[in-house]
């Protein structure tokens, strides 16, 4: 599979109108993104991108785990890079996004060492800094990133809208991303992620 190398865009990337609790935030706060992503790549926050995110600080004397965490509903862009640049977040608790995940589910020596072959609905979905994951992919199946650090909760792997069976409503139901295996190595799959919120319910 060509690995993501631009966050979540296009029409359908919101799976659900509701609930909505949207904040202000400024680009400096959010990770991983463009300059605040560790040492890895990641793509530049624009106008029309939406990943999940997690807001404050990237170490544990920072307060991680335990941030907030939620999916970028949209961004004003005055200068790409620009700290102060202003977005909103949706950081509503079950609010269900399309989203890049990356399969890992532990690191050793830094690097991916055990994956999920198949993953399952309601599998805990973290937002994931570590350097091998794409420049498009903030989120992964792991709780502790590539330096042991604990990853905050972005949420849990979800039925996308046509993923559910629907009793005969508005058509079959589509093939699901829970009904195919995936290879013993890193894959990065588009899934609908289920919003926790993050650190507020800590």
């Amino acid at each position: 599979m060509t690995m993501p190398d631009t966050f979540q865009d296009g029409t359908n990337w919101e799976q659900e109108s509701e609930p909505q609790c949207n904040i202000d935030f400024q680009e400096s706060n959010a990770w991983p993104v463009d300059d605040n992503s560790g040492s890895g790549t990641k793509d530049q926050l624009d106008a029309g991108l939406h990943p999940i995110v997690a807001l404050g600080g990237r170490t544990v004397a920072d307060g991680r785990p335990l941030n907030v965490t939620g999916v970028v509903v949209s961004f004003n862009t005055s200068v790409l890079g620009t700290g102060t640049d202003r977005g909103v977040l949706n950081i509503a608790r079950g609010y269900a996004v399309r989203q890049y995940v990356a399969n890992v589910l532990t690191y050793a020596a830094g690097v991916p060492a055990t994956f999920e072959t198949a993953p399952v609905p309601f599998q805990p979905v973290y937002v994931d800094d570590s350097d091998d994951l794409s420049e498009g992919v903030t989120c992964s199946l792991s709780p502790l990133n590539d330096a042991d650090v604990a990853n905050p909760l972005a949420g849990w792997l979800y039925y996308c809208q046509d993923e559910i069976a629907d009793g005969q409503v508005g058509g079959a139901r589509a093939t699901s991303t829970f009904d195919t295996s995936l290879a013993d190595e890193l894959v990065e799959q588009e899934y609908c992620v289920m919003l926790a919120g993050g650190g507020r319910d800590a």
